[in-house]
């Protein structure tokens, strides 16, 4: 049972203004639904502006430091932080502190786990929501825990980039655990498609081969041993697993925050002199030249989370609209890429922008295996009579995609960030060197500045 469409704009920061601009249409069996203007909408337009229902910091994002509020995903670090760990430059400092909007007075930490909150009111959000199940308390750093146990296995199957978390399923089951309507909450969460297959197509999802059962088996078993409620015991099944892994899977959105960016945003807002904008921007044009020597090209506090609305945009290669977070929070922005008219469909990309410049062959390899359809967007159509072929170097890019174990299962998410629908791999960590090496040859080919600038997740 799908959710009403009344629950659609629930979570929209401003729910009338979002009804009066978008609606949410059935289209047919094959396509679903689909989100249609109401009104004229121009390029650049804010479409509406929406909070997930639930969301999560990638682990090994985490892992390596990227200090984010467990709640929204709010940068923690200060833009000065954060450059200072980026350069490998402890003694750097930025011109224009001011202008970083981070503010650690307000930052508070759960009195028992001692996870971190950009604010009170995010750390009472998590602790209302979902925290209170979630919590380790003193066992934190215990690795025999099951929740920690999950985690790592997790890391054990999904190296960066990362794509998913088992930690947004595992805070589905909590939010659903601690709720008073736990029926409201699992009506909202059946409005997300969870089908591991297209029968109509003869599609069968990606992380249904056989190469991963071992794997889905062993994740199913930990999930059960930390999480189970019999409240919720059709997702604990194998079948129901399975579906509530492929519903993150298709449906997550990818999240990218950066105080830094934040920071360059203020700066390249900043009226000044003409000599005193030149050395500016050679600061900081040499600072990302210096984060990249140093770090490579993930930047951002990076994870995913199920935004209601927002999952009703359909695909195309041609998209009229793009998902971005520019408040450094979870806070999700449609924008208009062009203008759109009154009754036409707004479209997003599921693919990012190197994947959208491939041959429709290889398109539809993508979109087949990860979100069971094949494409009819315009771009698809004109190209219909090219051959079905892949070209060498995109067989030789899916052969690598291949090594990367179960986080091939698992979508390629609709850009967290920028930078990584850009650059695919960069993590200087043992277990991911060989994948590194072997991606290097197609990691450094766009300005890393403008990328980061972005932070546009589409």
């Amino acid at each position: 049972m799908a959710a009403p469409l009344d629950y659609m704009f629930s979570l929209c920061v401003d729910p009338g203004k979002c009804a009066s601009s978008v609606e949410v249409r059935f289209i047919d069996n094959i396509k679903g639904k689909g989100l249609f203007a109401k009104r004229s909408l121009k390029k650049g337009d804010t479409i509406f502006i929406e909070r997930p229902l639930v969301s999560a910091q990638f682990l090994w994002n985490a892992l390596y430091k990227y200090k984010a509020c467990e709640y929204c995903l709010r940068a923690l670090e200060s833009a000065e932080e954060n450059a200072r760990r980026l350069s490998g430059n402890p003694s750097l400092n930025l011109p224009h502190p001011e202008l970083c909007q981070v503010r650690p007075e307000l930052h508070q930490a759960c009195p028992q786990c001692q996870v971190k909150y950009c604010c009170s009111e995010c750390r009472q959000a998590a602790s209302d929501q979902y925290h209170r199940v979630l919590c380790l308390g003193p066992s934190q750093e215990d690795p025999d825990h099951p929740i920690n146990k999950l985690k790592d296995a997790w890391r054990s199957m999904h190296y960066p980039p990362e794509t998913s978390s088992i930690m947004l399923m595992a805070r589905m089951v909590a939010l659903v655990k601690q709720a008073k309507d736990k029926a409201h909450w699992q009506k909202l969460f059946s409005h997300f498609s969870s089908r591991t297959a297209n029968e109509e197509e003869e599609i069968a999802h990606k992380l249904l081969g056989e190469q991963f059962r071992g794997q889905l088996a062993l994740l199913h078993s930990l999930f059960t041993a930390a999480l189970y409620d019999d409240n919720l015991s059709r997702w604990f099944v194998p079948e129901g697993f399975r579906s509530l892994f492929a519903l993150v899977g298709t449906n997550g959105q990818g999240i990218g925050t950066s105080s830094l960016s934040q920071w360059v945003h203020a700066c390249d807002a900043l009226e000044l002199p003409t000599q005193q904008r030149e050395q500016l921007d050679a600061f900081i044009d040499q600072l990302y030249k210096d984060i990249e020597k140093e770090t490579g090209d993930f930047l951002n506090c990076e994870g995913s989370g199920l935004f209601l609305l927002q999952s009703s945009c359909n695909h195309s290669c041609i998209p009229n609209a793009e998902a971005s977070f520019p408040n450094n929070n979870f806070l999700l922005h449609l924008s208009a890429l062009r203008d759109i008219n009154p009754g036409e469909e707004i479209c997003i990309s599921y693919l990012d922008c190197c994947q959208r410049d491939r041959s429709r062959h290889s398109r539809h390899k993508i979109l087949r295996e990860n979100y069971l359809f094949i494409c009819s967007c315009p771009k698809c159509v004109s190209q219909t009579d090219e051959l079905d072929v892949t070209s060498d170097e995109e067989e030789e890019e899916e052969g690598e995609a291949e090594v990367i174990s179960i986080s091939a299962a698992m979508k390629p998410i609709r850009i967290k960030t920028a930078v990584q629908s850009v650059f695919c791999i960069s993590w200087e960590h043992p277990d991911v060197w060989s994948i590194m090496q072997i991606a290097t040859h197609f990691t450094h080919s766009l300005i890393l500045r403008n990328i980061h600038e972005m932070c546009v997740c589409v």
